[in-house]
């Protein structure tokens, strides 16, 4: 386990591949690094619990609300804000930058982004249902069937799998190596799910 835990925020480019010194062709996706700075902290004694707050995606602060404005200190200013829970605060200082200088190539790491947005979907794509008989005189190709009773208790149980909006959701993808981190651009091997979107990176350690 390292001493301090290692995370960054980036945005993905896309994918492309590397060949490696036994001449193999690896999959990787490639994330630009975005500035990230040391924004401020979350305490137990005052929050519950212990974190380092992110900021990422420099702004100017006339474009900003001063409820936002008025979380920073310095002349920095930030679109977003990122939490990352540690073990220690002792590690980190306010309106310090956060590098690429904890992470090791060869390490493993886990990617958290958006997946991508499938829309509003009916019961077959969203939930796997089969579907009904595609003869001409059959009136329940892609219908869910029944969704309660008649009478008692005659409502919709909640939960029920029906037609509904999927995809956009955060997801994380673990244990994706490093394949190699030049000029705030890294390598991780493997797909990072989503489009070309933010992605937080942290080794998982903590």
């Amino acid at each position: 386990m390292k001493n301090k835990k290692a995370f960054i925020i980036g945005k993905k480019v896309g994918m492309t591949q590397v060949v490696d010194e036994n001449g193999v062709i690896v999959p990787v996706t490639v994330i630009n690094v975005l500035e990230n700075e040391v924004v401020g902290f979350r305490t137990v004694e005052k929050d519950g619990y212990q974190a380092v707050r992110i900021g990422y995606e420099k702004i100017n602060s006339k474009k900003n609300t001063k409820p936002n404005n008025g979380q920073f200190k310095g002349d920095s200013n930030y679109r977003y804000i990122k939490e990352f829970r540690v073990a220690k605060l002792d590690d980190y200082e306010i309106n310090k930058p956060i590098t690429l200088d904890s992470f090791e190539c060869g390490s493993k790491y886990d990617a958290q982004s958006k997946t991508i947005g499938r829309g509003y979907t009916g019961t077959v794509k969203a939930w796997n249902f089969a579907i009904g008989p595609m003869a001409h005189g059959s009136k329940s190709h892609r219908r869910p069937g029944s969704i309660g009773q008649a009478t008692y208790p005659g409502e919709v149980a909640k939960g029920k799998k029906m037609y509904t909006r999927y995809g956009n959701e955060n997801v994380t993808i673990q244990n994706l190596e490093l394949i190699s981190k030049d000029d705030g651009v890294i390598l991780l091997k493997g797909a990072v799910p989503g489009k070309q979107g933010y992605v937080f990176i942290t080794d998982g350690d903590q």
